[in-house]
């Protein structure tokens, strides 16, 4: 399963919230349910419209297809471990 975020450069929450999803990654004791794909809407334009005002933007994109289902933006201030057990219900 690939976890998409989509984020702009310099921008504080977004830098947050890849942490934490860095976090969840290195997690000795649970094992990694998705790979994490950032993508930067800066450098293209659909990407651009359609987040400019959203970022930071959670996908589930299924390996062998090219659809992508939104997540709910966690709040800035969710922990990790609350962050985990949201993100078992997408993935």
């Amino acid at each position: 399963m690939n976890l998409i975020l989509y984020s702009k450069p310099s921008c504080h929450l977004c830098e947050g919230l890849q942490e934490k999803l860095e976090e969840i990654q290195k997690d000795p004791d649970k094992p990694c349910l998705f790979k994490l794909e950032i993508r930067d809407i800066t450098t293209r334009d659909d990407w651009f419209q359609a987040y400019q005002y959203e970022v930071p933007v959670l996908c589930v994109s299924v390996s062998d297809t090219t659809t992508e289902k939104l997540i709910p933006r966690p709040s800035p201030r969710m922990p990790v471990k609350k962050l985990q057990q949201m993100l078992q219900k997408y993935l």
